[in-house]
């Protein structure tokens, strides 16, 4: 019988990679390694933007909104499962789950939006550069910040409530290494269609929204960068752009993989389906303070400059 407080459990246990559980200490491994080059990487990134005010410009203000944002959304999930994996502590408590279930989707989206903010940044920066500071001003800065963590918060806000309300009546296991919307849908009882579909409606629409904005961006800055009067500067902008976009695939392939087999892919096997999961939530925080960070030169001269000093 489920431990039941009301109509819900007072815990659920997290399973982790079913079917793997042999192997999951192995797999832990470059799990840790991924998620301790994302903790710190974009750590040392936030710190350095904001001790280098020649750093305070409108590209680096949105990477120091992207680096807060992997922060937050790869701890949300990764010393949990880290827990699963090497101390088997797969208990957790209802409100946490919900939580976490929370903090994931809504920075998942603030992720997706800052990609978005950045790919504007780079196409008025190589596209109009003239008024690049009068169109990204401090104060649309600001609000485009703003906007982009309102839009995660809020639409993202009804699922914790939503599901606190359903009642539960099945078992409390969940086959997956954190509380994922759908993963903790399927536990409950009566029809919950509506909710469902208020999800896939709102996450469908965001990423189909962003997508377009990102890839509009980077297609204007590809007839640009091709237009170029030096070859040279050509090259580089579609060095610095390949690179974005890269990272921007990565994410956006593994989380669109991820919505479409909860929903219709019940012939793929969860190894494959959970992996995939938690490479969207590993991979872009990992990757993005290389690729949008040390890639960039003033930012990289400003890592060489603050480890020179530290060895004398």
């Amino acid at each position: 019988m489920l431990p039941m407080n009301d109509s819900h459990p007072l815990y659920f246990i997290l399973l982790g990679i079913p079917g793997l559980e042999d192997v999951q200490r192995w797999i832990s491994i470059p799990f840790c390694c991924m998620y301790i080059l994302a903790f710190f990487g974009n750590i040392i990134i936030l710190l350095i933007i904001r001790s280098e005010k020649s750093l305070h410009e409108p590209m680096f203000f949105f990477l120091s909104m992207l680096s807060m944002t992997d922060v937050i959304l790869s701890s949300s999930t990764l010393p949990k499962m880290l827990g699963i994996f090497w101390f088997n502590l797969r208990e957790i408590a209802f409100e946490a789950c919900l939580t976490q279930m929370f903090f994931i989707h809504s920075f998942t989206a603030m992720e997706s939006g800052f990609f978005v903010a950045m790919a504007f940044d780079r196409f008025v920066a190589i596209c109009n550069p003239l008024r690049h500071s009068a169109i990204l001003s401090n104060k649309t800065i600001v609000i485009v910040g703003v906007s982009v963590v309102f839009r995660g918060l809020v639409f993202f806000l009804p699922h914790p409530i939503v599901v606190k309300s359903l009642i539960f009546c099945q078992t409390n296991i969940i086959p997956h290494t954190y509380c994922e919307f759908m993963a903790v849908m399927k536990l409950t009882c009566g029809d919950s269609t509506m909710t469902k579909s208020y999800s896939a409606t709102v996450a469908s629409m965001m990423g189909v929204f962003d997508l377009l904005c990102i890839i509009t961006s980077y297609t204007l800055i590809l007839h640009t960068a091709l237009h170029l009067p030096t070859k040279q500067a050509g090259l580089k902008a579609l060095s610095t752009c390949t690179s974005h976009i890269l990272v921007i695939l990565v994410f956006f392939i593994t989380a669109t993989f991820t919505f479409v087999t909860h929903r219709i892919g019940h012939n793929i096997r969860p190894q494959i389906h959970i992996s995939i999961a938690n490479i969207y939530l590993l991979v872009p925080p990992m990757m993005n303070p290389i690729i949008y960070g040390v890639r960039t030169k003033k930012i990289r001269q400003r890592i060489v400059h603050v480890f020179y000093s530290i060895t004398l």
